[in-house]
């Protein structure tokens, strides 16, 4: 493993080191005039927001040449950029009585319909009200291996996606419906309204997604750094400039569905990312998780769950029919 001034004596470029909770750049020419906390951001991914690296760099976690600057600091080639992250504050995710919407319960597993703007599980500007604090409440035990942030959660969908997720109540549980997802032999349909009017009544989009390299919070079509992607859509109804589709997932990468419709010119209504500014109005984009089927972990039986529109949704269908 390098240490700083290894780095910097062999005159390495744009290369991150990791020891422990330190980061080390060292900022090349293509990365000149970047915002500082921009650039922290897109390097750490996930890892960060723009809004936490704001906060290291306002608490001095944040140096560029050994000197402390403000988050709007504009980078130069050469630059050395020193983060140590502080250590974090111990987490507690309270339980909340937040009233779930459940399709199927047992010993083993828990199947919700989960509300259109819930995140799945606590996240930085999302420490409550989430899936996770509801289940913890009901459940009283989940399974483990994802956490302490994610107890039971085997799989994601996204905050303003609404329908059916499934949690593990213990291990067991968990790992038989993690392996069913990775080996893509569990059944996700979702409807989508979406913009446009597709030529052709099937399709299936196969493209790589990966992440955005101007945007790393983004996901994009592309050869570098990607995973393989398919989704297989069919036309339920036309309304001229919208289109009501069903959609099966092969694979489950993050914002497949979104991205994959922008991709082929099809963007989903009311999508604040990847959609488009004009036509139909949602806060949020208009995709729902109807089907849900996996073999239960116990009784190895094929069990498949089925979660009606939410209104958001019916309400913009009706509007198009009466049209």
């Amino acid at each position: 493993m390098q240490d700083g001034r290894r780095l910097e004596n062999e005159q390495q470029h744009d290369m991150g080191i990791h020891e422990m909770n330190e980061h080390v750049w060292i900022v090349d020419s293509e990365n000149a005039k970047a915002r500082i906390d921009k650039y922290i951001a897109e390097a750490l991914g996930e890892d960060a927001s723009r809004s936490q690296v704001q906060l290291w760099i306002t608490e001095g976690h944040v140096k560029v040449n050994d000197s402390q600057v403000k988050s709007n600091y504009k980078l130069g080639a050469g630059d050395r950029i020193s983060l140590l992250i502080p250590e974090p504050a111990a987490v507690e995710i309270v339980p909340e009585n937040i009233p779930l919407d459940i399709a199927y319960e047992d010993s083993d597993v828990i199947v919700v319909n989960k509300p259109r703007g819930m995140v799945v599980h606590p996240a930085p500007g999302h420490p409550s009200g989430t899936l996770v604090n509801a289940l913890m409440y009901h459940c009283k035990d989940l399974s483990g291996i994802n956490g302490e942030l994610r107890p039971g959660i085997v799989h994601r969908i996204d905050k303003d996606t609404s329908g059916l997720i499934m949690a593990a109540k213990n291990d067991k549980a968990h790992t038989s419906l993690a392996a069913q997802l990775k080996e893509h032999s569990v059944t996700r349909r979702y409807y989508a309204l979406v913009h446009g009017n597709i030529s052709h009544d099937q399709g299936t989009v196969d493209a790589p997604l990966g992440r955005d390299p101007h945007d790393r919070k983004l996901y994009i079509v592309t050869d570098r750094n990607s995973k393989h992607a398919v989704t297989h859509f069919t036309v339920l109804e036309r309304f001229g400039d919208y289109n009501l589709l069903e959609l099966k997932l092969e694979t489950g990468r993050t914002h497949q569905i979104r991205v994959h419709m922008k991709y082929i010119g099809h963007p989903l209504v009311g999508d604040p990312v990847y959609g488009k500014s004009k036509g139909l109005k949602m806060n949020g984009q208009a995709l729902h998780a109807a089907v849900l089927g996996f073999v239960h972990p116990t009784t190895n039986e094929y069990m498949e769950f089925t979660a009606p529109m939410p209104d958001e949704i019916e309400e913009l269908l009706a509007l198009l029919r009466s049209r």
